[in-house]
């Protein structure tokens, strides 16, 4: 059952002669209303830092739609800016889609990203988009504690309510949580506890030091401590509130979400064009399909419960209220900006710390 939920929160376009050459010569016609005059081989690749069936459904649907064939490959937030990177030159992807906005603008401070104001952006609310047009949010999603109630219930705990109450000494190495140099996730967990100390990123690091002996292991992506809480491998996970409840939908319902009473991330999911892509002209229709209510209504039916940034999209009953759960102040370019310097220090004091 859905119920409607309103949000709140010059592209410059390229015509290559080059590419317009390379279209003619393989008979590729663009139809009449196409969103730009630039030709490509009526087909778009996707890096995707949604879940494997989310960006499977996604660009199946695009492709039903507008009749441009599309692929992805699924990549966390780190890897899929790795993988832009070693394209700089070369680019393997035209589009960016899924994951947290601060990848992206992490991107954008080394020009790997092709700002594109979609005329469909107009409808997103200001907060959830780069006023450039380097990236545009298509929803957004909170951090929470997916717990294994039973395995709380053995150690004498409930569920964490608070980012204090994992750091108790009963729940040595049964916490999982990604790596903020591979998973959006993580790093969204790294900066909330920036913004909880005010800005002073030596504290935020001294918490997670002193988080680091209840961490099992530090998986690569975001999603990965759901399934390690499912299975009983970890009695909490530190991740997206919407991939616990995908988790207990897909057959765990001993699974129990909670959110930190002293505020919590949130992710503003993120599509742009990737500097260079071989396809813009398919690229940016992707991206104004992306921005559509139609497009953003896809996630439920894949259990995948974000909060559409569409005003128009329905939303499932499922999806966290944001007004209902307190949020830190999460500016995405300044979180971008500062990660490559913060993920080199948690790697330096923190991932290599000895767990007593």
């Amino acid at each position: 059952m859905t119920k409607r939920r309103r949000a709140r929160r010059g592209a410059t376009l390229t015509t290559a002669l080059a590419a317009v050459v390379v279209a003619a010569a393989s008979g590729c016609a663009r139809e009449a209303g196409d969103v730009s005059a630039d030709k490509d081989g009526g087909v778009v690749h996707v890096a995707c830092g949604a879940t494997e069936e989310w960006c499977a459904a996604t660009t199946e649907q695009f492709t039903k739609t507008t009749g441009v064939k599309a692929d992805f490959v699924r990549l966390s937030s780190g890897e899929a800016l790795a993988r832009i990177q070693a394209g700089k030159d070369n680019a393997e992807f035209d589009v960016w889609y899924g994951g947290p906005a601060d990848g992206y603008a992490a991107a954008g401070e080394e020009s790997l990203l092709m700002p594109y104001l979609s005329a469909n952006a107009k409808a997103i609310p200001d907060k959830y988009k780069d006023p450039s047009g380097l990236w545009t949010g298509v929803y957004v999603g909170a951090l929470g504690f997916c717990s294994n109630k039973e395995l709380l219930e053995e150690k004498g705990l409930k569920a964490p309510e608070s980012w204090a109450d994992l750091l108790d000494p009963k729940l040595k190495k049964d916490i999982g949580i990604a790596h903020p140099s591979t998973s959006g996730t993580a790093y969204t967990a790294l900066w909330t506890q920036v913004q909880l100390a005010d800005g002073d990123k030596s504290q935020a690091l001294r918490y997670m030091r002193e988080l680091h002996p209840n961490v099992l292991q530090y998986t690569k992506s975001g999603s990965a401590p759901a399934q390690m809480t499912a299975r009983g491998e970890v009695a909490v996970g530190v991740l997206f509130s919407h991939d616990c409840i995908a988790t207990q939908e897909a057959g765990f319902p001993g699974l129990e979400v909670t959110f930190p009473s002293e505020g919590t991330g949130y992710e503003t999911g993120g599509i742009a064009v990737v500097r260079g892509a071989k396809n813009p002209g398919s690229a940016k229709k992707f991206v104004d399909w992306a921005l559509t209510p139609e497009a953003q209504e896809i996630g439920p039916g894949v259990k995948a419960y974000q909060f559409p940034t569409h005003p128009d999209a329905e939303v499932s009953d499922k999806v966290v209220d944001l007004d209902g759960i307190k949020v830190v102040d999460y500016d995405a370019v300044e979180a971008g900006e500062a990660k490559p310097a913060l993920t080199k220090r948690f790697d330096e004091e923190v991932a290599q710390a000895p767990k007593s």
